[in-house]
C-alpha cells in the first residue's frame, strides 16, 4: 500500500490546506527522522477531500515526504491517464475507490527514484509500471511496497507503459475469454474509437478474426471510419447507417460474428446483438450511454443469445499477478514492434485541469488524455 502523506498539505494557488485529522505513520521527530529512516521527496499531486464533480473538487498540492520503509520502491512518475473510472471514483460513483482524502488516478509508470532496504531486483533508474493498477498515481512521486511494481524494458514508450492496462488487457482479456475463435470468426462491437476498441480490432487483426464495428454519428465519423480501417477493421458502421430491416446484409464476405463487445448500452447495444450468429455471445464492458440494455424475447429463444459481463478489476489481483504481468509484457513486446498502437494526447501536468476537462467532455470529442510529468 501507499504510505500516507496527508499530514500536512500545501496548496499550490496560494491557500494552505490543514489535515488536522490525519498524522504521518511514523510519529518521531523530524531530527530523528533525518538520521534514521530514508525519505521520499515532496510531491506534487492532484488532490481530493470530497466526492463530486472532477472539475470542482481536485486541486493541486504539495504533499510532504514520507518514509520509505524496508521493502517499499519510491517511484518518480512520467505518465499516468486520465480514464473513465478515475473521473467515476472522484464523482464517489464507481464501486472500488479509494478512502478519502485521495490522491487521484490508478494507471501509471515512472522511474525508479529510490528503493528500501530490503528491497532486491529494482533499483534507482530502473523503468517501471504500477500493476496491479492501484489509487494514488496523478503526482510526481509514488511510494509502494515492490509488489506493486513491474520492471520494464528501457525502451518502452512510457505513456503506453502507463496505459496498457485498463484499456488493451480489457481488450485480450475478453478476446481470449469468452468465445473459442479461430482464424477466420468475427467478433462485432460498438464504441470501436475507444482505447479498447482500437485493441480489440489490432489484436483480432493479428489473430485472423474481422471485426464488426459500430460508432457514433457525430461530426468526422468519415474520418473515423477511415483510422479504423486503417488499424484493421473490416467494417465500420455509424449506428444511423444500421438503421435497416436486415443489418446482416451488410456484412458482405464477413461471417457472423461469433462474439460482440458493448461500452455504450442502450440502441448500441441492440445493435451488436442484431449482428451475433445463433448462438454468439455479448460481453458488456461499460454502459457510456447509460442507458440500459434491451433484449427481445426471441433473440433468447430463437438465437439462445448469451449475455454477460466483464470487469478488468475483478481479474486483477496480487494472487495472479505473474499471470497478468505475462500478459502486459506480451501486449508491450506488440507495442514496441509497432503492432499496436491507439489514440493519445500527451498533457503536461501543469496543464492538468485542461486535460481533464477534455476528459470530462467539455471541449468535444477528444482522445485519451495522458499526464506528462
Amino acid at each position: 500500500m501507499a504510505c500516507a502523506r496527508f499530514a500536512t498539505l500545501k496548496a499550490i494557488h496560494g491557500t494552505s490546506t490543514h489535515m488536522h485529522s490525519l498524522r504521518p505513520r511514523i510519529q518521531i521527530s523530524d531530527k530523528v527522522r533525518a538520521f534514521s529512516a530514508l525519505m521520499s521527496p515532496p510531491s506534487t499531486a492532484v488532490f481530493y477531500e470530497n466526492h463530486g464533480p472532477p472539475d470542482t473538487v481536485t486541486k493541486i498540492v504539495q504533499l510532504p515526504p514520507v518514509e520509505i520503509k524496508a521493502n517499499d520502491v519510491c517511484v518518480k512518475i512520467l505518465a499516468s491517464p486520465i480514464n473513465p473510472s478515475d473521473i467515476n471514483r472522484i464523482e464517489g460513483v464507481y464501486p472500488v475507490r479509494p478512502p478519502l482524502p485521495a490522491v487521484g488516478g490508478y494507471e501509471g509508470a515512472g522511474v525508479v527514484h529510490s528503493v528500501g532496504s530490503a528491497t532486491r531486483g529494482l533499483s534507482p533508474g530502473d523503468l517501471v509500471m504500477v500493476s496491479p493498477p492501484s489509487a494514488g498515481t496523478w503526482q510526481t512521486h509514488v511510494v509502494k511496497d515492490k509488489i506493486f511494481w513491474h520492471k520494464l524494458d528501457k525502451d518502452t514508450p512510457v505513456e503506453y507503459a502507463a496505459t496498457v492496462t485498463i484499456n488493451p488487457l480489457t481488450a485480450l482479456r475478453m478476446i481470449e475469454d469468452f468465445v473459442d475463435l479461430k482464424s477466420g470468426d468475427a467478433i462485432v462491437q460498438n464504441g470501436a474509437t475507444s482505447m479498447v476498441g482500437q485493441c480489440v480490432i489490432q489484436l483480432a487483426k493479428l489473430r485472423g478474426i474481422h471485426t464488426v464495428n459500430i460508432i457514433r454519428d457525430r461530426p468526422g465519423s468519415d474520418e473515423a471510419k477511415e483510422k479504423l480501417k486503417k488499424l484493421g477493421a473490416d467494417e465500420v458502421y455509424t449506428e444511423s447507417q444500421l438503421d435497416v430491416k436486415k443489418v446482416k446484409s451488410l456484412l458482405g464476405n464477413v461471417p457472423e460474428p461469433a462474439l460482440g463487445f458493448n461500452c455504450v448500452g442502450g440502441n448500441a447495444a441492440s445493435l451488436v446483438l442484431k449482428f451475433l450468429r445463433q448462438g454468439g455471445t455479448m460481453v458488456t464492458y461499460g454502459g457510456m450511454a447509460k442507458k440500459p440494455i434491451t433484449v427481445s424475447t426471441s433473440s433468447f429463444i430463437f438465437k439462445e443469445l448469451s449475455l454477460t459481463g466483464f470487469y478488468l478489476q475483478n481479474w486483477l489481483s496480487l494472487d495472479r499477478n505473474e499471470e497478468c504481468r505475462e500478459m502486459l509484457d506480451y501486449l508491450l513486446g506488440l507495442i514496441r514492434q509497432g503492432k499496436l498502437k491507439y489514440d493519445m494526447e500527451l498533457a503536461p501536468f501543469s496543464e492538468f485541469h485542461t486535460a481533464l476537462d477534455k476528459s470530462l467532455g467539455k471541449l468535444g470529442s477528444q482522445p485519451k488524455q495522458v499526464i506528462k510529468f
